[in-house]
């Protein structure tokens, strides 16, 4: 049987990790691009890339940008830098840490409640 937990280090420890979606963020990073009716080239200029290869690695999912460049993008786009990220399973960990939250939140106060007896 799992233990359950009694501090908030132990609770930081069940909720998943988050991580970031390569392609979702590639297919954003190409939907902004279209949305401020830009070129590859253009963000290839503003970067100051020699090719266009970078830029489409991103899209393709392939790569991700570095913090520098996801913040250039963001200045580029008008955006923030979490606007461009997606998350893996966005929706479905939003959830999920939300349920484990409730859960656990159940399981401290029914403990509180057991020590009093």
């Amino acid at each position: 049987m799992a233990s359950v937990p009694c501090s908030l280090e132990e609770v930081r420890i069940m909720v998943d990790f988050p991580t970031i979606n390569p392609k979702a963020t590639g297919n954003r990073i190409r939907d902004l691009r279209k949305k401020n009716h830009m070129k590859i080239d253009d963000i290839v200029n503003f970067m100051g890339f020699e090719s266009q290869q970078a830029v489409y690695k991103w899209q393709r999912g392939e790569s991700l940008p570095s913090v520098d460049n996801l913040y250039a993008l963001s200045r580029l786009f008008g955006t923030t830098v979490d606007d461009i990220l997606v998350g893996c399973d966005e929706e479905e960990q939003s959830s999920s840490v939300h349920f484990k939250l409730l859960l656990i939140r159940l399981i401290i106060n029914t403990r509180q409640h057991l020590s009093f007896l």
